[in-house]
Parts: C-alpha cells; structure tokens; sequence
C-alpha cells in the first residue's frame, strides 16, 4: 500500500498572483507545439528544455538524448514526455540525484518542472517521502502528472520559471539556474572547496570605478606604511634586582 502524499500548506508566492502587466523583454518567452512551428522552433524550444532542465555548466555535448530529440521532432511524444525523458535520464540523475541528498534533489526538480520555487520545509520532506516510497521514477511522474503543472504548462509547453519579474520592483527573483547550484553545503565541504579563501578575495576586491587613483588623499596611508624609517638605538634594559643601591648613592667626601 503506497503512502499518500503528505500534505503542506501553500504560502503566497509569484506564481499564485494572476498577473495583468505587458509582457516585456524581461518576462519568460514561452516555447509550445500547439502552432505547428517549423524546424527552426522546434530546435529552440528543446533547447530552451535543455535550458530548463539542466544547469549551464550541465549543457554538453555528451548529455544530449538525440533519441528523445527526433521522437519529439516527429511528433510521437509530446513535451511533457520530452521533460520526463531528460528528468530521468542518466545525465541529469548522475549530476543531481547521485551527487546530493533526496530533500535537496526535491527542491531542483521542483523549480525546474514545476517553475516555483517550494513552499516551506513541509512540501520539501513529502516530495522526500515520495522518493522513498515511490523511487525516483514515480517522484517525477507524480510532479509531471500533478495538476499544477498540467494547468501551468500543459502537455505542449517547456516549464519555465513563472512570474520572475515583478512589475514595479527594481529587481525579481533570481533565475533558478543561479539560485541553485550543482553541490549543496554538505558536498561542497566534503569536497574541500576553498569557500574561506574565495570569500576573503571577494571581499577585498575593489571595482576599477572606485578604486583610488595618483593623487588621492586615500593612498597616502598605505604609502606610508610601506615605508621603512631609521630607528634610534634602544637603551638596554637593567634589571633591578641585582643593583647596590648604597654604593649608587652620592656622599660627600671628606
């Protein structure tokens, strides 16, 4: 008997605001097969599924399904069974199944099927259970055959990460592919990246706008400090434990 889903409560993000702004260049281009499109958007729209699915550093030659891209040109699977194709292939499994935990592999498939980020701890340890429960394969089929992403997206259109930009509001959300990284906190201290010493530099540089120039009040301090001035002989210290007070005093002589 399979457990059931356990269930969380959604708080108020982006995405659950029905929006009436005009589309800009900054808004999501959305990439469907309900038109027809020719050879050409068809090349883009699974490359904007690679896109989605696969972080920038992931996008290689190597990683390409060319089996999943010609059914798709075809018409014999639709762009929900092309997502759940690059979903469960060896290459997005090997770079972010095998290589973090269930509650943080959770969250990536959550921003890049269903383009939200997740709602609260809660959502992140049932989508948790489910891997257990269901494995893998029956993680992404739940998320694929949920109804929010078929009334987000459909069985025609590439996910893509809903409401970013605010009208109004001098910066969005930050792009997903930016937000998560490859490694969580945990892998990236068990591989021993120099966090501390990265940082430190990032911390001391200094943009070239703002960077003192020849003249400035500001590099006199540090020219000062570099240079080397010549320092008086140090008296020798005398300890007083050893001095004969008596002799050391003066009389007079008679």
């Amino acid at each position: 008997m399979a457990i059931p889903l356990l269930e969380y409560a959604p708080n108020s993000q982006n995405q659950r605001v029905s929006g009436f702004e005009i589309p800009t260049e900054e808004q999501p281009r959305i990439y469907s097969t309900e038109t027809m499109p020719s050879p050409s958007e068809i090349e883009e729209l699974i490359w904007a599924a690679y896109r989605q699915i696969f972080s920038e550093h992931q996008i290689l030659k190597s990683n390409r399904q060319t089996f999943l891209e010609s059914q798709l040109k075809y018409g014999q699977i639709t762009v929900r069974d092309f997502i759940r194709g690059l979903v469960l292939s060896d290459a997005f499994l090997r770079l972010n199944f095998q290589t973090n935990s269930n509650y943080r592999f959770v969250e990536i498939c959550v921003q890049r099927i269903l383009g939200r980020d997740i709602y609260n701890e809660r959502e992140k340890i049932a989508w948790s259970i489910a891997i257990a429960t269901k494995g893998v394969q029956g993680f992404i089929d739940t998320l694929l055959d949920s109804e929010e992403y078929l009334g987000a997206f459909g069985y025609d259109t590439v996910p893509y990460q809903r409401r970013r930009i605010l009208p109004q509001q001098a910066k969005g959300e930050v792009p997903f592919n930016l937000k998560t990284p490859r490694y969580g906190e945990y892998h990236r201290s068990q591989l021993g990246f120099p966090q501390a010493i990265w940082q430190v530099q990032v911390r001391r540089f200094v943009p070239q706008d703002k960077q003192a120039r020849e003249g400035d009040p500001n590099r006199f301090l540090g020219l000062a400090r570099q240079l080397n001035f010549a320092k008086g002989a140090t008296p020798p210290r005398v300890s007083t434990v050893n001095m004969n007070y008596q002799n050391m005093v003066p009389y007079r002589k008679r």
